[in-house]
């Protein structure tokens, strides 16, 4: 997620200081990615230094500082509502790498390390269900998405580790090409036998 840009929408809806966007951000999301306030100050700060958000000349009681969006963040927000996110612009996927370096890694049981995830993943399968349940669908219809999110991703690492663990035994099980022949002597060539003789 991108918290420049969740930013900007956020001040899309209206002039907001730091801590109204830190709890805006949450409800939102549900809390799923929590953020600390020094991180929205910070991005607020290249915001600013870039033209997209500038302060109102506002504070409230407490003296904190509102901003607001500029054209120029309104431009791009709509520009990143607009463009469809690509392979490379996604984290990487740290599980994948995870399992790929077990399986490399001398001493490490891959299969121990496949079925620890999947018992993870699970459990948090559950509470996103159990979350869901709860949520109220007329009101909570951006937390219901970010759950609906939330739940298939879950759901496609579970297949991804049960199709893992297939590939893992199909190749254990499978048959082994045969040692290669030692090669043949050559008549001329004396036998280690006869050379220890």
């Amino acid at each position: 997620m991108s918290i420049r840009h969740g930013l900007l929408a956020l001040l899309e809806r209206s002039p907001m200081y730091g801590y109204q966007l830190r709890h805006e951000f949450e409800r939102s999301t549900g809390a799923t990615w929590p953020l600390n306030v020094g991180q929205v100050y910070t991005t607020l700060a290249r915001l600013e230094r870039d033209g997209l958000v500038e302060q109102t000349g506002e504070s409230d009681e407490d003296g904190k500082v509102v901003y607001r969006l500029t054209d120029a963040g309104h431009a791009e927000l709509t520009g990143w509502f607009a463009t469809p996110l690509g392979g490379t612009d996604r984290p990487r996927d740290e599980l994948a790498i995870k399992v790929a370096l077990a399986l490399t890694t001398p001493g490490v049981d891959v299969r121990a390390v496949l079925q620890t995830q999947r018992t993870a993943t699970l459990r948090h399968l559950q509470e996103l269900t159990r979350l869901k349940a709860v949520a109220d669908g007329s009101e909570d219809t951006a937390w219901l998405l970010v759950l609906d999110s939330m739940i298939f991703r879950a759901e496609a690492e579970v297949r991804w580790l049960d199709h893992s663990e297939t590939r893992l035994a199909r190749l254990a099980t499978a048959p082994r090409p045969p040692a290669s022949p030692p090669a043949a002597v050559r008549a001329d060539e004396p036998s280690d036998r006869a050379v220890r003789r």
